[in-house]
């Protein structure tokens, strides 16, 4: 599973011009499900992505996460991260996982996000989105968990 995580200001999704999700200090996840990710993986990405520390203390040093800041989180599903581009000019997403499979891990992944931190935002799986962000910093780190 992988996850492309933006400390920002602030963050939302649109779709068909109506705001479905927004957040704002926080962290933007990018969200790519791969065929061999699991429950197990998921809940693996979430304790990660709610201990990481990319939020400034007191000290102005990164030490805090995204819960000790109380922010927000706006996930985002985008299956174009498992994309393989080491070889030629196209994509390949043979390591993506089929659609019913990478739906059914996208709603256990919010599920299990929301029963773990108050303020979760989301797109909606598998539509044409359009994403607006304010990156803080920028700070940016892609996250990979097998």
């Amino acid at each position: 599973m992988l996850g492309l995580i933006q400390r920002v200001k602030n963050a939302s999704v649109t779709v068909d011009n109506h705001t479905v999700g927004a957040i704002e200090q926080g962290l933007l996840l990018l969200l790519g499900i791969q065929k061999n990710d699991s429950e197990e993986t998921a809940n693996k990405l979430i304790d990660k992505i709610l201990g990481y520390r990319i939020f400034a203390d007191a000290d102005n040093k990164m030490n805090c996460n995204v819960q000790q800041i109380h922010g927000g989180i706006l996930v985002v599903s985008q299956f174009t991260l498992a994309a393989d581009t080491k070889k030629g000019t196209r994509p390949s997403f043979s390591s993506a996982a089929p659609p019913a499979k990478a739906q059914a891990l996208y709603d256990y992944f919010v599920q299990q996000l929301h029963a773990k931190h108050n303020s979760v935002a989301t797109g909606i799986f598998a539509a044409d989105m359009q994403v607006a962000l304010v990156n803080d910093g920028p700070v940016t780190f892609m996250l990979e968990i097998e």
